[in-house]
């Protein structure tokens, strides 16, 4: 059985008469490179103080490397490194000095050979004597996780790290989260609103809502489930909604734009539907299946709200 690095059971954080977490159940495994989901508000970032020890919660219980955090705090944070929101620097000493001094301060290794490695592997070998002042918000970022990684960390969190980057600048992220995962064996949660990044990233994730968990598994299986949206660009639309009709699809979630009909289908019924199209004398132009995690995100968060409305 795998490894858990992170083990939550039933946490909550309250704020008065606000909660902000619900009751939240998380399981994180080594290697795990550990999407979490959700709106902003959701959440996401009260839950990942609390994994950090910044805040206390008001009940439920936290695991970290398969120990109680509030009994081995110190041991826990030793092996994480973070980046919450934006990181801070001393803006009038060079890359290589902050990393320096950081290291000094929590006991990590400070040889240049060390130093100089990570900010190799964050691409900022060149700029190491560089005045941190200089940095564009992407070189900070970058710099924010040679920092999270200077005491060689098992687990790295990181709340939302490509925030108000460039393409470039996440498309870079996103190849260094990659690489500390396959190459360094480091485990990373990851908290993100880019939901192409997650997808990209993640082989298992979490979605939150109004402080719950409302999907949880593996991005694989929650995105190819049986389900799909599938639009096809047709000639006819009238003619193809009434065939539809006939053979009880109406119901499928259908949707109509210009040339296009979308409705929501399985794997196997779209060549059937496609051929039962053409053989009823519809052009088909274009046959588009979307299981994306925006279509998924999206469709699961409505979901929910339209339940929690439905209690009131």
């Amino acid at each position: 059985m795998s490894e858990h690095v992170i083990k939550t059971t039933s946490l909550v954080k309250e704020y008065k008469n606000f909660r902000a977490v619900d009751g939240l159940n998380l399981e994180v495994f080594k290697g795990d490179v550990f999407g979490f989901l959700g709106p902003n508000g959701a959440g996401k970032s009260t839950s990942i103080r609390m994994l950090l020890g910044l805040i206390a919660p008001t009940s439920g219980t936290i695991e970290l490397f398969g120990k109680s955090f509030s009994q081995n705090r110190e041991d826990s944070l030793r092996k994480i490194g973070a980046i919450v929101e934006k990181p801070d620097f001393y803006m009038y000493l060079s890359a290589y000095k902050n990393l320096e001094l950081l290291g000094k301060l929590s006991g990590a290794d400070t040889s240049s050979k060390h130093i100089h490695s990570l900010l190799d592997l964050v691409g900022l070998g060149t700029r190491a004597n560089s005045k941190v002042e200089t940095f564009s918000h992407g070189m900070k970022q970058r710099l924010g996780l040679a920092q999270a990684l200077i005491h060689n960390p098992e687990l790295i969190i990181l709340d939302e790290p490509t925030t108000g980057l460039d393409p470039q600048g996440i498309k870079e992220m996103r190849e260094l989260i990659l690489h500390l995962s396959k190459d360094k064996g480091i485990t990373i949660f990851h908290s993100s609103h880019l939901l192409h990044e997650v997808e990209m990233t993640c082989n298992r994730m979490m979605i939150m809502y109004k402080g719950k968990a409302i999907q949880n598994g593996l991005v694989s299986e929650l995105l190819n489930a049986n389900n799909l949206r599938v639009t096809f660009e047709i000639d006819q639309i009238e003619k193809t909604q009434q065939l539809l009709n006939d053979r009880g699809l109406v119901d499928r979630n259908l949707f109509i734009e210009g040339n296009k009909l979308t409705l929501d289908l399985t794997q196997e019924e779209i060549a059937p539907i496609n051929n039962f199209l053409i053989q009823n004398n519809i052009a088909v132009s274009a046959v588009i299946p979307v299981r994306s995690l925006e279509e998924y995100f999206l469709r699961i968060t409505s979901e929910a709200s339209n339940e929690i409305i439905g209690k009131k």
